[in-house]
């Protein structure tokens, strides 16, 4: 089995941190890089078993060989279908974000936080804006027009956590996408 945490609560404090400030601050690319998990980069598999919990319904959108013995070893997380997830990953052409909650009118919190593994992630790309972001910031989104009608389920909608290697980038649903 492959390692996860070393350190757990010294690495989950510093990994959280590490995290909080990349979602408090949209679009500005954090290094975290505290196991290698199978089918995914060190970002991803970071974020994973920083959020992942026996508690926490998880979807892995696509083929990620290997990941779902090492979850269930290091996290203990239930898998599940797109509908029921709290967290999801996977790669961005696999992931069915139509079908992943986004919350209700009275509970946008039950919305589901993805993590999406990308081949290339730079501080370049759309123009977005909202809170935690002074002037504007540019991140290289995938797409656009997915993130843009997300912004429009406001206050509900997904949560995202870009991962690529050992970077990450964050997207809440209050960030708005403009043009490249």
């Amino acid at each position: 089995m492959i390692p996860g945490l070393a350190d757990r609560a010294i690495q989950s404090s510093r990994g959280f941190r590490v995290l909080m400030q990349a979602m408090a601050r949209p679009g500005t690319i954090q290094r975290l890089n505290l196991t290698q998990p199978p089918a995914l980069g060190p970002a991803a598999g970071s974020v994973l078993l920083l959020l992942a919990d026996p508690t926490t319904p998880l979807h892995l959108a696509g083929d990620l060989p290997g990941l779902a013995p090492w979850l269930q070893f290091h996290a203990g997380s239930p898998l599940t279908g797109p509908e029921g997830a709290s967290l999801a990953v996977g790669r961005w052409p696999d992931l069915p974000l139509d079908l992943l909650p986004v919350g209700l009118p009275d509970y946008p919190d039950r919305s589901a936080t993805v993590i999406v593994e990308l081949d290339r992630l730079d501080a370049d790309g759309p123009r977005l804006t909202g809170p935690g972001i002074r002037n504007h910031a540019s991140l290289s989104l995938p797409a656009i027009a997915p993130f843009r009608a997300n912004r429009a389920l406001f206050p509900m909608g997904l949560d995202f956590i870009f991962t690529c290697g050992d970077r990450l980038a964050c997207l809440p649903r209050s960030t708005v996408v403009g043009d490249a």
